[in-house]
């Protein structure tokens, strides 16, 4: 009897016990077998930098979107390559001076020039803030015939070209002295005839003030393409 009374108490205590619907514990069997499957969320540190992020790079594409680079000015066709903090022009001379190549390498922005002391008159104290700052570049200029090679070391700011060395070079690019410093020779130390010749040589073959203002153009457009370029690749790194 008291066997009896046992199996009909179990057997109401499973039939009171809730039934689990089979596609649940097929749900709850896929989903703990598959942790992957869960995707953590971004801690807030991670979602503050990529809403800071994401408007940067909407800010650069709407108000300051980078233009396709020119791939030439005058004579020279442009050498460029994503990523690289240099930019390089070349130009085969034609007519009488065929066999003369010309190659230009100018940095991206490497300086510019200090503000003007308060002593300075005020009206062009106010001309240089609404001017903003005066950037520089530095440019490398090789003029090349046969074995021969002429160097020459610039500034370019955006409306001047001004030569600090010129070197006489051997083909390959190595300097007639010894070393290179002793190939070169100061330009400010020339007699005013040589630096006449110097610039109007240089003029002659379109390193001039008009190269020196192509190239700020396509060097601030080219940093805010390398800047946008890497914003994204950070983007890209916590999206994943």
């Amino acid at each position: 009897m008291a066997r009896a009374i046992l199996r009909r108490a179990l057997s109401l205590s499973a039939a009171a016990a809730p039934a689990t619907p089979r596609f649940a514990a097929a749900a709850f069997a896929s989903t703990s077998s598959s942790p992957s499957a869960i995707v953590p969320p971004r801690s807030p540190l991670d979602d503050r930098l990529h809403r800071l992020l994401r408007s940067e790079i909407t800010y650069i594409a709407e108000r300051r979107p980078p233009y396709p680079p020119p791939r030439s000015f005058k004579s020279f066709a442009v050498e460029d390559r994503p990523g690289e903090q240099w930019v390089r022009l070349r130009a085969a001379r034609r007519g009488a001076e065929a066999g003369e190549e010309v190659k230009v390498e100018a940095t991206m922005f490497d300086g510019a020039t200090e503000p003007l002391p308060e002593d300075a008159p005020l009206f062009h104290r106010v001309e240089s803030l609404e001017r903003g700052p005066r950037l520089h570049l530095s440019l490398i200029v090789e003029v090349t015939k046969a074995d021969r090679v002429l160097g020459f070391i610039c500034s370019a700011w955006p409306d001047e070209l001004a030569v600090r060395h010129v070197l006489t070079l051997r083909a390959g690019g190595a300097a007639a002295g010894s070393d290179g410093a002793r190939g070169g020779r100061n330009f400010e130390k020339l007699g005013a005839e040589e630096r006449e010749a110097v610039t109007k040589f240089l003029k002659e073959r379109e390193v001039d003030e008009e190269l020196a203002g192509f190239l700020h153009d396509y060097m601030a457009n080219k940093e805010n393409m390398e800047l946008l370029r890497w914003l994204k690749t950070v983007e890209s790194f916590l999206d994943k």
